[in-house]
């Protein structure tokens, strides 16, 4: 059952499930994927007021009564990170002091999860930071798509759903790859495991590439470890940002015989001349799934196609306010 709510500046959606209100919140991250899970959840959209003073600080105004509330916040804590983590933050400390009975934090790109552990002396682990601070301004819940390591979710103290981009890219590379002869490549040996389970999902061989970094943002590849001779090669990850790795792995994969490349990744960091750079790569295309809202420059190549996960957030929103199995999503 629908209720109508008033509010200016920052969309908010009400929604009844059950016999108990639900309410989705979205901050400007990522407002056409917040919107289209409102389609999907046929969920009205209407305002509520984010605004920043003079030097920046961000203000937020929750316009309508959410006493007792199952509330979610929609934020991506994309480029600029600081800002939206900071919106989102403030935004919670806002439904907190509203009174609202549980506040989920709905967060298709987590921020900081590169910044997992220590890499050197005097180093920090930002992404417990993180953790920290979402718990204490008052969420009660966490809802994410492919952490960059799975460990994060330890660093809570308050449950985590991990949601997985793999269900919506194997069935894409089914339609889309169907007559091809794949192999699923893990650009790295840290992603072996995500690479695996979607090349079991496609009955696909696995292939991962040994590369060596040098320096922050800057790869090498050393050695391809699998058969590409004459395969189709789809490599597979979460982050792609410089694009280094990925073109890297490409370059590796057709100077070992392969037939084409193209891969498929969850969140579409895309940073300085990302794009340009797979422009120039080898690969035929880019998918990238819509957690990060694409620039202007990703939304105008030719060879980077968006992939929604409207449908798999939506769906997860409402089983957790029905208080139903998330993890049976991926069964």
């Amino acid at each position: 059952m629908f209720r109508p709510v008033a509010a200016r500046g920052m969309a908010v959606f009400s929604f009844e499930i059950n016999g108990l209100s639900m309410k989705i919140l979205t901050g400007n991250s990522n407002k056409p994927l917040a919107e289209a899970i409102s389609a999907k959840l046929a969920l009205p959209l209407v305002k509520a007021n984010i605004r920043r003073f003079s030097d920046n600080e961000i203000f937020v105004e929750i316009l309508e009564n959410v006493r007792g509330e199952d509330m979610f916040v929609l934020q991506s804590t994309s480029y600029p990170a600081n800002d939206h983590l900071m919106e989102l933050l403030i935004t919670i400390d806002a439904l907190r002091r509203s009174s609202a009975r549980r506040i989920t934090a709905v967060m298709p790109y987590f921020g900081y999860a590169r910044q997992d552990r220590r890499t050197g002396p005097r180093t920090p682990i930002s992404a417990k930071l993180v953790a920290n601070l979402l718990t204490h301004a008052g969420a009660n819940r966490v809802l994410t798509l492919d952490l960059h390591a799975s460990q994060i979710q330890g660093f809570f103290d308050i449950p985590v759903d991990n949601l997985f981009a793999g269900p919506v890219m194997s069935s894409d590379i089914t339609a889309t790859m169907k007559d091809r002869n794949i192999t699923i490549v893990s650009p790295d040996v840290g992603g072996v495991v995500r690479a695996r389970a979607l090349a079991k999902r496609i009955n696909a061989d696995l292939a991962i590439i040994d590369k060596r970094r040098e320096a922050a943002g800057v790869s090498e590849v050393m050695n391809v470890i699998g058969d590409v001779q004459d395969r189709d090669c789809v490599l597979i990850d979460d982050i792609v940002d410089s694009g280094g790795t990925l073109c890297n792995a490409a370059v590796a994969l057709m100077d070992q015989g392969a037939k084409s490349v193209c891969a498929y990744i969850t969140h579409g960091v895309l940073s300085g001349g990302a794009v340009a750079r797979i422009a120039a790569s080898p690969m035929e295309k880019l998918v990238i799934t819509d957690s990060i809202m694409p620039t202007e420059a990703v939304r105008v190549s030719p060879n980077i196609k968006p992939m929604s996960i409207a449908t798999l957030m939506a769906e997860a929103v409402k089983r957790i306010s029905e208080e139903t199995s998330v993890s049976s999503l991926f069964d």
